[in-house]
């Protein structure tokens, strides 16, 4: 009987490939709009000190494990698990379905950037005054007015930002259970975006590969460009202290450091499987131990940096509209649409600075959009390799899932979409979902597989050998720190509420519930199918090493697998003969 031709998985054409991939990947929307609402909120530069808490303890060092992981066994997010712990395989498929839920979010939010910067070629900016159609009584042009009007009516009246973003926009129903038409521009824009990723990877990396050489440098110029913007407006130095200014007193609050560890595990990517299909197209001796130090510093850096852009130009409208800087501050997409727009809208040519802050947006979350679909194809194509491996199979398979993904997305196009993707964004995203995956994942690695195994599995590969704290972090420190977070983070539950006043209804919340547990059961619940079927024994389950054989070889692996050699010199003749 024939063997099934297949194609080559193939590797990234550089080392720069792959670095400016994982840079684009990781360095995304958050380091721009949650990194510093974060900071201020949480004591200014105090909140650094839980940040650099969980990026020692968690974040670098499961960065470390998870793309070294990939290199090492050069499969994808699923697959992977079959050859380091195939009873820890349903971490894998968990992760794929939050990265699912994720894009889903993801590509809106770049669909309404991608309006936004359609808009912004206007002769005057529509969301810079009120005497547009969709504009109502109450609608006030905060820049035109002094600060003691706006104090003594804030609560009556709403600025021209933000009905150009609930009435003009989103043109927002009155609740999740009325969805009302379809925004047709909005979908315009999301078939835009859709096409756009698509053709980003629908040659795998050799596609990818090429597309970041753009898209992962070029949201930097603009980062630039706006931070020496905003540092020479005036009032740039009180949003700048208001960002920074340490309150020590906030790091008795759990809140705080379960946001400090929230924003590290989304921000690093770690938990989904990202870092390591990236990781998976590296040559076995790329030196990954140096690259994550360094793009983890990258991923911070960014943020802290981007902070400055921010609340420089924060700085700058409170300054103008003779306001505290937190009555003008927010986060995620009011921060993108409605108050850095304003805060635009009243400085010299709107018009160019407007552009130059949504391309940015759109190319910071195109990357991390982009990057995702291809963890999800490559996962998936990894794991029915003889079905899509194959030429033209690809092709189709991506435009499928595109496809599939689009239909889903069309209920948060409606008029009641917003409830939609907030539901979705707050219970399916959830940072309490990737830690508990991280809590497995370590245990699973450090434990099972065995810390000293992979800490001489990175020394083989990179011929460096790792500080010894992560040997430290992945046995006790990360699974301890991620495990309380996790139970924190149900503790402190609050029900989700929209602009502070909708109150979702209760089968909303249920639905929530549901797919948030749709990833959390994936774990365990597969881990028992897989012992309840009484296929092998449990020592199969927990640790197969005979998939082991088909990477490395060598001396180093010897000395961490003793039978190694004999059984990948087994399969080698096997495959020859085949």
């Amino acid at each position: 009987m024939g063997k099934v031709k297949v194609l080559e998985r193939g590797h990234w054409a550089s080392k720069t490939e792959f670095l400016l991939a994982v840079a684009g990947n990781v360095v995304g929307l958050g380091n721009v709009w949650r990194f510093p609402y974060l900071c201020y909120k949480n004591g200014g530069g105090a909140f650094l000190v839980p940040y650099m808490v969980f990026v020692l303890t968690c974040g670098v060092p499961l960065f470390l494990l998870e793309t070294a992981m990939g290199q090492y066994t050069q499969e994808g997010a699923i697959t992977c698990w079959r050859k380091v712990c195939p009873l820890a395989e349903g971490i894998g498929y968990a992760g794929q379905l939050i990265l699912l839920y994720s894009g889903i979010c993801y590509l809106m939010i770049l669909a309404w950037a991608l309006l936004y910067l359609v808009f912004s070629f206007s002769s005057q900016l529509p969301w810079a005054s009120c005497t547009n159609i969709w504009n109502t009584d109450d609608c006030v042009d905060f820049s035109a007015l002094n600060g003691t009007f706006l104090r003594s009516n804030q609560t009556n009246t709403t600025s021209a930002a933000t009905e150009f973003w609930e009435r003009r926009v989103l043109s927002i129903s009155s609740g999740i259970d009325q969805l009302g038409g379809i925004r047709w521009e909005v979908l315009l824009c999301t078939m835009a975006m859709w096409v756009t990723c698509y053709f980003c990877i629908w040659k795998g990396v050799r596609s990818t590969g090429k597309v970041v050489y753009f898209t992962a440098t070029f949201p930097y110029i603009m980062l630039v460009i706006l931070l020496i913007r905003g540092l020479t407006l005036p009032g740039a130095i009180h949003g700048i202290i208001f960002y920074l200014l340490p309150e020590p007193s906030r790091l008795l609050d759990p809140q705080v450091w379960m946001e400090a560890g929230a924003q590290i595990f989304f921000s690093y990517s770690i938990g989904v499987g990202s870092l390591t299909v990236l990781g998976s197209y590296n040559t076995y001796h790329n030196n990954c131990y140096r690259d994550c130090l360094w793009l983890c510093l990258l991923n911070s850096g960014t943020s802290l940096v981007a902070g400055f852009a921010v609340f420089s130009v924060l700085g700058f409208m409170a300054h103008e509209q003779n306001m505290p800087v937190e009555q003008v501050a927010e986060s995620g997409p009011g921060l993108a649409f409605i108050a850095y727009p304003q805060a635009i809208a009243m400085m010299p040519l709107p018009q160019l600075w407007a552009v130059c802050f949504f391309v940015m947006i759109i190319l910071l979350g195109l990357d991390t959009q982009f990057v995702a679909m291809e963890v999800v194809m490559t996962s998936l194509i990894d794991l029915f390799p003889t079905v899509l491996r194959r030429a033209g199979r690809r092709e189709f398979s991506l435009f499928l899932f595109c496809f599939i993904c689009f239909l889903l997305q069309l209920v948060m196009v409606t008029e009641g979409g917003m409830y939609i993707f907030q539901l979705l964004d707050y219970y399916a995203c959830n940072g309490a979902c990737i830690l508990f995956l991280c809590v497995f994942e370590s245990i699973a690695v450090a434990w099972i597989f065995g810390a000293e195994r992979m800490y001489g599995i990175i020394k083989d590969m990179t011929g460096v050998r790792p500080n010894a704290f992560f040997k430290i972090c992945w046995l006790f420190l990360t699974p301890l720190v991620s495990l309380v977070s996790f139970i924190c983070s149900l503790v402190e539950y609050t029900p989700l509420t929209f602009n502070r006043w909708y109150v979702y209804p209760a089968w909303a919340y249920v639905v929530g519930w549901l797919l948030a547990l749709s990833s959390i059961i994936l774990t365990p619940g597969l881990a028992l199918v897989k012992l309840g079927t009484g296929l092998g024994t449990l020592s199969q389950h927990v640790l197969d090493p005979f998939p082991l054989a088909n990477v490395g070889a060598n001396a180093a692996n010897k000395a961490v697998i003793p039978d190694i050699a004999l059984v990948y010199k087994v399969v080698s003749t096997t495959d020859d003969d085949t």
